[in-house]
């Protein structure tokens, strides 16, 4: 049986987390901690995701918790998962992270040496077909035809654009031999002049309570392609972190995404192989 410990417990996600590892006959809730100060603090984890007790309580600290579990969940927030991991990795524990907005992943790609960690922009199993599928597109069609990502998020959401579409962004610059840094077009406003060759568009919206949804747009003289993926629930995010969690503790040190999950790289590699 996993022992898994969530960090943000009584945060949209973690709630979620709760609720789908409640229903796994592999992985048990071992541990749920919150921010020091936090009104859920020495609450009942379950009570605190809408479940009957569980009889775990929140902590305020991972250090309280993380003697009891082998692998830690994190969708928090940078500054929180880099201070987790910092702990984890000294602790030997494995880590999946699902944190957006970390600007910095140095400090992350040091502890993935000596430690277990998969961190991906998106734990969606559909998003991350999306993301094997955009880039097979790209690479037949991208140098004929313009490329760009719509993405769509709830009226909370802090970072802009999300993690995704950065990632489907990078997916696509990839293709084309591209630098997304150089390309990127975050805004569109006056009179701009024609549409490049080279850009690739990522424009954002926000509005209520969208749980996420992506489109990635090919336009061709004559026709259009789209590749769309909208998520109903944040349970598709808890079940792909879920399974991640599950992959890991087979892995060795190293950090891993979720297209290692998925055995995604594998299939590319003998594509073009």
């Amino acid at each position: 049986m996993i022992k898994a410990i969530v960090a943000g417990a009584a945060g949209r996600m973690g709630q979620r987390l709760i609720h789908v590892i409640q229903q796994s006959p592999d992985i048990n809730l071992a541990g749920a901690f919150e921010r020091p100060g936090h009104p859920a603090v020495g609450k009942d984890a379950g009570q605190m995701a809408g479940l009957d007790k569980l009889g775990l309580e929140i902590r305020p600290s991972l250090e309280d918790v993380i003697a009891d579990g082998d692998v830690i969940i994190d969708f928090t927030a940078p500054e929180a998962t880099l201070a987790n991991i910092r702990l984890a990795a000294k602790r030997g524990l494995a880590m999946v992270i699902g944190t957006t907005g970390l600007a910095d992943l140095s400090e992350i790609k040091e502890h993935g040496r000596t430690m277990r960690c998969v961190l991906a922009p998106n734990f969606s199993i559909g998003v991350n077909v999306m993301f094997y599928v955009t880039g097979l597109i790209a690479g037949i069609v991208g140098r004929d035809f313009d490329m760009e990502i719509l993405e769509v998020h709830h009226r909370l959401k802090k970072d802009a654009p999300s993690g995704t579409a950065l990632q489907l962004g990078r997916i696509l610059a990839q293709a084309v031999d591209r630098n997304l840094d150089e390309v990127a077009v975050y805004e569109r406003r006056g009179l701009i002049g024609q549409r490049s060759d080279e850009e690739i568009g990522l424009q954002t919206l926000r509005a209520g309570d969208i749980v996420g949804e992506h489109t990635v747009m090919f336009g061709g003289q004559g026709e259009r392609l789209e590749v769309i993926h909208r998520a109903h629930s944040r349970d598709n995010f808890a079940q792909g972190a879920l399974r991640a969690a599950k992959w890991l503790l087979n892995q060795g040190p190293g950090l891993y995404d979720m297209q290692d999950v998925l055995g995604l790289k594998e299939q590319r590699t003998k594509e073009k192989g």
